[in-house]
């Protein structure tokens, strides 16, 4: 990760006038639907903000690489 996201709550609050979302800003999740919704904001913050998540390593392998790293 090559950004600092240790306040994004704090920084989305300028991009948003909704009662709701401050609410949950401040406070945090009560439930699982208010998490799924902070995830949610968090990731228009990063949207607004130009971050992206780095891709995930290629870790496939084929049958015949794992059947050959056996009979060694």
């Amino acid at each position: 990760m090559t950004y600092d996201d240790s306040n994004w709550r704090e920084e989305y609050k300028s991009f948003t006038s909704n009662a709701k979302e401050l609410e949950l800003l401040e406070n945090g999740p009560h439930s699982l639907a208010s998490s799924w919704y902070l995830m949610a904001m968090r990731q228009k913050w990063m949207k607004i903000k130009g971050y992206k998540d780095p891709e995930p390593p290629d870790c496939q392998s084929s049958f015949k690489e794992w059947n050959q790293s056996i009979n060694e």
